[in-house]
């Protein structure tokens, strides 16, 4: 066998030999573009004191990933579904590996920013590449089993980016979080050319680029308002982005129901279990990296762990998605793909439900138990989903099925974000309010307290050093009786009220923890309902025509993972 491969999968006459070595390759391209989002979590504190950022420019240094991400999937997996899959991973590798580079390198929040929108266009070609290469490579009695191993890395990834970030942060700066990437890519190039086949659709036809612009403006625009609104306040920009959401989506609907060759057939949609599968898979990741989102503050600034020690202790979350996807490939098939997806949804729900008994005396052991119950969670239910997502589409769109996949996932992660965040930021402000009401702390200390639970930690830090800075004065040569009398007595005062900040802080984003699971916890419970209803039960399922997709006017034509999830071979 060559040491390139450059034969087309599409014209093998039996199963690539080296398909799982390949599937290694994609899973660690996948693990590139998640940890890149879910690394900066732990680094964002360093970042913020080297670069002087403002709440506003650290929400957009996070989320300048994201949008790109979103908006360009869809037209981007439809390009690599025509001209080259393989090459669209590999260029996405590139492109991700010199935002790094050059995020690495920046020296104030704009260059930032812009550098991780650089790597959201790069991930915006990695991810979908990686399921379609997957569903090309793998014969269909496989591909479950690959698929399964594909949604597991997406989740370890999101608990193993703070963990290995954490452990470059003890040595090293925030840039070191950038420059991880750089290696990694390369080592996936190489594994690329080495031990992927190339593959794009027989006969893709034209590309439909009025409808891919179209969705990147819709998507983009959506993504915007979802950070923006929330986040800032619906403000002109806020709603000028979503005018243009709601109008552009409704163009884009009607442009698609019209043309030939659409880049996406929406008609999908009114399938019970391709529409189900992509909202159970949005809500789930409400609910994962809502819920990441503030447990990894609360370890920080409640607990006073570290940033390694803070990965290290997300790490149950890892662990239990790979058990969980590991039991969902003995499970799905005797159970179904509708059973598997509800108990994951439940199990969701519950694991919500338990972060609501969140206070300040809770502990870390407090939070092991939610942490395995939704890892294991996401194992059930998010391989079962994108399985039945990719078996909705034929083989000439396999990109555009991982895109639309994807694009779930990350709507669902920005909603989970932007409105439980924000829904955590002001209980925690108001939290904040109530628990220093009648204090001597000045109005500019409690609103710049406010702003986050690491700006209260902060305030409370500054308070015990001024507390210090007067206890030494007192103690100074030199300094009379009374003088130090009076010292005393004042840094006796701030060091009793830096206690006591520290107290209201952590009480307060506690307290905003629980509230916030709740609201999250009733959103996925609701989903779920939704969701039940809309998945077709074991042995609904149909059988896909001869080019992989279910026949457009079976309505519940998306897969059951009881019965052959993808078809058989052809």
């Amino acid at each position: 066998m060559p040491l390139l491969i450059k034969e087309p999968v599409e014209r093998m006459d039996r199963p690539y030999a080296r398909r799982w070595w390949a599937l290694a390759v994609l899973c660690l391209s996948l693990l590139i573009a998640v940890m890149a989002n879910t690394a900066l979590t732990v680094a964002a504190p360093d970042m913020t004191r080297d670069l002087d950022l403002s709440s506003s420019d650290l929400q957009w240094v996070i989320d300048a990933y994201t949008v790109p991400y979103a908006a360009l999937m869809l037209l981007l997996g439809a390009i690599g579904d025509k001209y080259s899959r393989r090459g669209a991973l590999v260029l996405g590798l590139v492109v991700l590996s010199a935002g790094a580079g050059a995020g690495a390198l920046s020296d104030s929040s704009t260059a930032v920013i812009v550098s991780r929108a650089v790597m959201g266009v790069g991930a915006a070609m990695i991810m979908p590449a990686t399921l379609s290469l997957l569903a090309s490579t793998f014969p269909r009695e496989e591909r479950a089993k690959a698929i399964t191993l594909w949604a597991a890395t997406s989740g370890i990834a999101i608990a193993a980016g703070p963990l290995i970030a954490g452990a470059l942060l003890e040595d090293y700066g925030w840039a070191s979080t950038f420059l991880i990437d750089i290696p990694v890519a390369v080592l996936a190039i190489i594994g690329a050319f080495v031990l992927v086949p190339p593959s794009k659709a027989a006969d893709p036809g034209r590309i439909d680029y009025v409808g891919g612009l179209l969705s990147v403006v819709w998507i983009g625009a959506l993504i915007y308002m979802i950070i923006e609104g929330p986040g800032f306040g619906w403000g002109a920009s806020a709603v000028v982005a979503a005018v243009i959401a709601g109008v552009g989506l409704v163009v884009f609907v009607v442009w698609e129901l019209r043309h030939p060759r659409p880049v996406l057939d929406v008609r999908k949609f009114a399938q019970r279990g391709f529409s189900g599968s992509n909202l159970a898979v949005a809500l789930f990741f409400v609910a994962v990296f809502g819920a990441f989102y503030y447990l990894t503050q609360h370890l920080q600034f409640v607990l006073d762990y570290d940033p390694l020690e803070t990965g290290v202790r997300m790490l149950p979350l890892a662990g239990a998605v790979f058990v969980g996807s590991a039991l969902t490939g003995v499970l799905t098939p005797r159970l179904g793909a509708k059973v598997m997806v509800t108990a994951g949804m439940v199990g969701g729900t519950t694991s919500l439900a338990l972060l609501t008994a969140t206070s300040a005396t809770s502990t870390y052991a407090d939070f092991v138990a939610p942490l395995v119950i939704l890892g294991l969670s996401l194992g059930f239910a998010v391989s079962p989903c994108t399985d039945a997502i990719m078996g909705a589409f034929p083989e000439s769109e396999l990109g555009v099925g991982g895109a639309v996949n994807d694009t779930s996932l990350e709507l669902g992660g920005s909603l989970g974000i932007a409105v439980l965040g924000s829904l955590l930021a002001s209980s925690y402000a108001n939290g904040l309010a109530d628990e220093t009401k009648g204090s001597k702390l000045p109005a500019s200390a409690l609103e710049q307290a406010q702003d986050s639970v690491g700006a209260g930690g902060g305030v409370a830090q500054a308070i015990g050093t001024q507390a210090r800075q007067l206890a030494e004065k007192a103690g100074a040569p030199g300094t009379s009786p009374e003088k130090a009398a009076q010292l005393k007595a004042q840094a006796s005062e701030l060091a009793q009220g830096a206690e006591q900040m520290k107290h209201a802080v952590s009480s307060s984003f506690s307290d905003a923890v629980s509230h916030t699971s709740l609201v999250g916890a009733v959103i996925l419970g609701a989903g779920t309902v939704v969701v039940a209803l809309l998945l077709p039960r074991k042995g609904e399922a149909t059988k896909p025509d001869q080019g992989g997709a279910p026949a457009p006017d079976e309505a519940d034509s998306a897969t059951d993972l009881a019965k052959e999830p993808v078809g058989r071979a052809s």
